[in-house]
């Protein structure tokens, strides 16, 4: 007797909301395609999305690190 198959779970594409099925078949998974996989991908290079949070700049040295001198 093998294993059960597993239903296939459908989620939608963060990048353009079609239907997918998550699956080791979808080598693009969450996304539908290559092309809104890279969109997202784009999407962070360019800064469009942001994570909440301080902002830390390596502008200005920190408190407790090195100084630099002796």
């Amino acid at each position: 007797m093998g294993p059960a198959a597993e239903p296939s779970r459908i989620v939608l594409c963060p990048t353009c909301g079609k239907r997918v099925k998550w699956t080791a078949t979808n080598p693009w998974r969450p996304f539908c395609s290559e092309r809104c996989k890279l969109i997202d991908l784009g999407a962070w290079a360019s800064e469009s999305y942001r994570i909440e949070g301080d902002v830390e700049t390596d502008d200005h040295p920190s408190e407790t690190g090195d100084s630099g001198s002796s």
